[in-house]
């Protein structure tokens, strides 16, 4: 069995468990308190719990991590892994734009600024740019 295929067998059983706690409701993730659309509160606390039962703890400076932590760990590797062109770089932030859910482009700019390693991307290139490499 591949990965593919062992995901697609493990979806289609929690959809199966899904339909006879909540029945036949749209949304893919529900709560098992109340059958309502697994809200974000609700998410977070489960992540937590999760990374208790599994004895993820802090590094004594820091806090446990967050599952807002996934979301932009993904944004930051998927900015990274962008191609470089500045016509793909708009092409891919727009892309993630869209997937993230963000209202504006600005909104996932943030996290080219927020990353040191992109930073310095972003300034070689400029730099390139400016001493007549292509962008």
């Amino acid at each position: 069995m591949t990965f593919t295929d062992s995901v697609a067998s493990a979806i289609g059983q929690y959809l199966v468990h899904r339909t006879k706690v909540v029945g036949a409701d749209e949304h893919l993730f529900v709560s098992h308190r109340g059958g309502h659309p697994l809200g974000y509160a609700i998410a977070a606390e489960t992540f937590q719990a999760v990374l208790a039962a599994a004895g993820v703890n802090a590094p004594p400076d820091r806090p446990r991590p967050r599952l807002h932590d996934l979301r932009h760990s993904f944004a930051v590797r998927a900015l990274q892994t962008c191609p470089e062109s500045r016509d793909r770089v708009a092409q891919h932030t727009l892309a993630l734009t869209t997937y993230m859910g963000h209202a504006h482009v600005s909104d996932t700019y943030w996290y080219l600024d927020s990353t040191p390693q992109l930073t310095s991307d972003i300034a070689s290139a400029c730099e390139a740019y400016l001493q007549g490499g292509a962008s």
